[in-house]
């Protein structure tokens, strides 16, 4: 067993730190909404990945592998979503967080980070094609499947909890207006990157 999870920690951690969407808006929301709504998204994303570990432990993930159909319509989807995403924070950029948008983000950040897991194939794939190298012969691939993605959602969620904490000893300087509308153009405009590639994307 030892030998199978020390090279499966190492991975799934390399992975969990390379910056991506996740990581855009784990920043993002910890320096202009702070870190409640960061763990708000935190907990999103990673309710996501667990969702997306039962529909694969569940064996309904290997119709992305072998249906065409379901693996693009699932895509679209995604991709329309972080388009949408990205389109208003790029053609609407804040000035300013009032306290009554700040109330009213609270929910909206973790279904963001919910849906944005859910509606991305490429995650489903990547536990289909990356797990079963590190589930053993004779184990019940079900409870080994739910294991793995548990560990991942454990080290994503200590590496969320890193940067909101991180974000937090900057994020008093960077709540100016003109910085809220830099943060949300850029988020925006790597959203809208992300949309494309999942867009273009191929199983």
């Amino acid at each position: 067993m030892t030998t199978i999870l020390i090279p499966y920690l190492i991975a799934i951690t390399l992975l969990t730190i390379t910056p991506g969407l996740d990581t855009t808006l784990i920043i993002r929301t910890a320096t202009l909404e702070g870190k409640l709504k960061a763990f708000q998204a935190a907990l999103g994303i990673n309710l996501g990945c667990i969702a997306w570990g039962l529909i694969v432990a569940g064996g309904l993930g290997a119709l992305l592998m072998t249906s065409d159909l379901a693996f693009n319509i699932l895509k679209w989807m995604g991709a329309f979503y972080l388009a949408w995403l990205g389109l208003n924070m790029l053609l609407k950029p804040r000035a300013q967080l009032t306290n009554t948008e700040i109330t009213h983000s609270t929910q909206n950040w973790f279904v963001k980070g919910f849906l944005g897991n859910l509606l991305n194939p490429k995650v489903g794939i990547f536990y289909i094609s990356f797990l079963p190298q590190f589930i053993p012969q004779s184990a019940s691939p079900i409870a080994w499947t739910m294991g793995l993605v548990m560990i991942h959602v454990v080290i994503g969620f200590i590496w969320s909890m890193f940067l909101i904490y991180a974000m937090q000893t900057v994020s008093h300087y960077l709540k100016q207006p003109k910085f809220i509308r830099y943060m949300d153009r850029i988020t925006g405009s790597i959203f809208i990157l992300f949309a494309l590639k999942l867009a273009f994307s191929k199983r």
